[in-house]
């Protein structure tokens, strides 16, 4: 082959791939592919020089994606972590090292933005139930404080002898006999008393409903 051949490594223009006889791109015409074959046999020193070349450009590729410089520099870290530990999986006879990086940085930005989505959706989702279960615990306490209102409202209705010992039984816990101890009344009136004020407190109560 001539040094004029247009096929031969080396020759074309920039970003010009050539490839060899056996279709193969051939490294002098992909710096990019060289260093990332070279990394995966284990050669930090290719590692650094992929980085200071491409990390400007595929910072470039992820920022229109993610449209976020912190997210971005995020993505661009994910995507050097996979090209040490993952870069065997570049095949110089499908594509340039180029190709493979802006590919390979192109599909981590998107994933990103989809990870954020979703914790966003998952964030507005728990933001409505928590919203809803406050909701609801605010409109039964309003309820259960209207109740305690008319039910106060309804006890001033009763007679002395029949609201006290029903205050006593359903305000203060007390046990009908306990009631009976603290009054000096018989249990057997403290039951009918409380009997009694209860029928007359469910009636005032349906009233007003």
């Amino acid at each position: 082959m001539s040094s004029d051949d247009p096929s031969a490594p080396g020759h074309g223009p920039p970003g010009y791939v050539a490839r060899g006889s056996d279709g193969t791109v051939t490294t002098a015409a992909d710096p990019s592919g060289d260093q990332l074959l070279r990394i995966a046999a284990g050669d930090r020193s290719a590692f650094e020089e992929l980085f200071v070349a491409q990390s400007r450009i595929l910072m470039a590729v992820i920022l229109r994606i993610v449209r976020s410089q912190s997210l971005a520099e995020e993505v661009l870290q994910e995507c050097f972590t996979e090209v040490w530990t993952r870069c065997s999986g570049f095949d110089p006879q499908r594509g340039t090292g180029r190709a493979w990086l802006i590919t390979l940085a192109r599909r981590r930005a998107i994933d990103c933005v989809r990870s954020v989505q979703a914790q966003q959706d998952r964030d507005y989702a728990d933001g409505l139930r928590s919203s809803a279960e406050e909701g609801e615990q605010v409109e039964q306490t309003v309820i259960d404080r209207s109740e305690s209102e008319r039910t106060a409202t309804a006890l001033k209705i009763l007679p002395p002898d029949q609201a006290q010992p029903i205050v006593m039984a359903f305000y203060q816990g007390l046990t009908h006999a306990e009631i009976s101890e603290n009054l000096k009344v018989p249990l057997g009136t403290i039951k009918s008393r409380i009997r009694d004020g209860m029928k007359k407190l469910r009636e005032e109560l349906e009233v007003s409903r």
